[in-house]
């Protein structure tokens, strides 16, 4: 009884409160309509505009942001989503898929809503390009189909089918794309665009080559004359750095000479248009077909590009976020500034001694959380960045510095003419470019929401190797909406440690991971045959306390069995 006694002034305060807040946020809704700056959004407009224009895309991307946070969608859609195109297509040619998705899904948020269906189809399209960038192809096929059910031209659509079947080739699924394809350049509607036509000509050499038909190099040529005979633009370089990847594919086996012929253009055409990953390609059919002096200098280059690629996209989404947060804390700020000022206003009008009271009750407690709350957030955020930069830098130190290292001691001690030491080089490169990916993929932030199912496959997958056959088993039949966020999040987390774990140790050549829903419980098995280990000696060196430390965590149970030269099995178990 006495603490109800003691609660009850507050709740008292808490009901004025709640009605004085309802009060202050008509207020701010009135301020914000009243004192819309149009001149503003016009000069953040421009700005990013031209600095877009000029290929300046982190520029673009930080106007596009301000201007995003003062506009009004419904008084200037199409400001908004011309800005909103600006800063998604800023962050995808700097790498930032992740955040491109989420900008996207934020402006179809409000694109939803309208009766614009070319909106619509622009961020449908985005979407889906977005996902084919993520080599999520499934997902990539859906939101182009989706694009497709808007009223748009018909060349709009056409773009859609054309991608539609793209993404089943990339899919391997080259009996579809065909399908698609070949009505296509039957038509006449095709024939009044060059650059569909001469890209449509080309994918179909290509899944002619993939599926053994000679008219591949037909189509080709006549793709490559089609691209020869346009005027020079940034398309035009890529369609013709395509026109050469695919030469090279058809020629590499029966005419090697050819092969590196086109190798070689594709690689120029790539850096005159400055496509780093094309650069990274193409070098990488150099070095295929290289030996001795060239195969080292094609080498040497791979690895330099290569870490540049790490360097700037990291550096780019690290600023991307920033400015994002920084706009928002700044928007925030200044609404609270405009909403205090006009209260204060109404509050001296009235001479309302109980609302003045009110505010002063207000101030206090929003400093209480201000200081006790959101500080203590702040600091935690500060501190887990940090140790995820030393976690960053030491495994830059350990795992991939040394590999470099060792790459480049050997493509200078050795003799890379012969084909042991050539093939040496390259698996090290590979080695290289692994380890570059699976560090990027540690620290990204895990999606818990509908793709988590396909973000843990494809996370899975990306450990699979020519020289490992990785199986995943009911991964798809499981409900992942029935299981807590951070639950997903250290099954994530502790699957990922185990596949590190078996692709730096195991030596195995099998690996399989299982899925099964019984009950209330969600068992996950892990099975590789490779070495082995010793628990005893090992635990703690390989991760697996870690991996066993946060199973326990969640209230789960997890058993080892292991046997030196037989492989290792692992049954996790996991309440639901």
């Amino acid at each position: 009884m006495i603490v109800k006694k003691n609660l009850y002034p507050i709740y008292i305060i808490l009901i004025v409160i709640f009605f004085s807040l309802q009060s202050c946020e008509k207020k701010k809704e009135v301020i914000r309509n009243t004192n819309y700056n149009s001149k503003l959004v016009d000069q953040y407009y421009k700005l990013a505009n031209d600095y877009y224009d000029n290929s300046k895309y982190d520029s673009a991307f930080y106007y596009a942001n301000k201007t995003k946070l003062i506009i009004n969608p419904e008084k200037e859609s199409k400001k908004y989503t011309i800005a909103m195109f600006i800063l998604i297509t800023s962050q995808q040619l700097q790498g930032d898929y992740s955040g491109a998705e989420s900008s996207i899904v934020e402006t179809l948020s409000f694109v939803d809503k309208s009766n614009n269906d070319r909106y619509k189809w622009k961020f449908y399209g985005m979407l889906a390009s977005n996902y084919s960038y993520l080599h999520n192809y499934d997902d990539a096929i859906y939101y182009h189909k989706k694009a497709l059910s808007f009223n748009v031209s018909k060349i709009k659509k056409l773009s859609d089918v054309l991608n539609i079947a793209y993404a089943y080739s990339k899919k391997g699924d080259f009996k579809k794309a065909l399908e698609i394809y070949e009505p296509i350049l039957k038509g006449q509607e095709i024939k009044t665009n060059k650059y569909y036509h001469s890209n449509l000509l080309n994918n179909i050499g290509y899944c002619y080559i993939k599926i053994g038909n000679p008219n591949a190099i037909n189509y080709l040529n006549k793709s490559l004359e089609m691209n020869f005979n346009m005027d020079s633009t940034a398309d035009d370089d890529y369609n013709l750095a395509t026109n050469y990847h695919y030469l090279y594919k058809y020629y590499q086996a029966h005419a090697k000479k050819k092969a590196i012929k086109y190798a070689d253009l594709y690689y120029q055409k790539a850096t005159e248009y400055n496509n780093p990953d094309d650069r990274l390609q193409a070098l990488g059919f150099l070095i295929k077909n290289s030996s001795g002096e060239e195969l080292k200098k094609y080498s040497l280059t791979y690895v330099n590009i290569n870490d540049s690629i790490t360097v700037v996209r990291q550096k780019a989404k690290n600023y991307f976020a920033k400015l994002k947060y920084d706009s928002k804390k700044e928007k925030e700020e200044n609404r609270k500034l405009k909403g205090g000022k006009e209260l204060q206003q109404e509050l001296e009008k009235n001479k309302n001694i109980v609302i003045v009271f009110i505010i002063v009750i207000i101030i206090i407690i929003l400093g209480f959380v201000y200081y006790y709350l959101i500080e203590k957030n702040k600091k935690e955020k500060l501190k887990t960045a940090y140790n995820t930069e030393i976690r960053i830098a030491k495994k830059l130190h350990d795992e991939l510095a040394n590999d470099i290292y060792q790459t480049i001691a050997f493509a200078e001690t050795q003799d890379l003419s012969t084909p042991n030491n050539a093939e040496k080089l390259l698996d090290s490169l590979d080695s290289i470019y692994t380890t570059t990916r699976n560090i990027s993929r540690e620290n990204n932030l895990i999606e818990t929401g509908s793709l988590f199912s396909s973000n843990l496959k494809e996370m899975i997958s990306g450990f699979d190797h020519h020289s490992i056959n990785l199986m995943i088993n009911g991964l798809d039949e499981i409900d992942w909406t029935s299981l807590e966020n951070f639950k997903k999040i250290t099954i994530y987390r502790v699957l990922q440690e185990l596949l590190v774990n078996m692709k730096k140790h195991s030596q195995c050549s099998v690996v399989i991971v299982s899925f099964k829903k019984q009950e209330n419980n969600l068992f996950i098995n892990y099975f590789d045959n490779g070495i082995g280990i010793n628990l005893d000696e090992k635990i703690k060196k390989n991760g697996l306390q870690n991996v066993e430390s946060s199973i326990i965590a969640i209230n789960g149970t997890i058993t080892f069995d292991s046997k030196v030269s037989n492989g290792v099995k692992i049954n996790m178990t996991i309440p639901i």
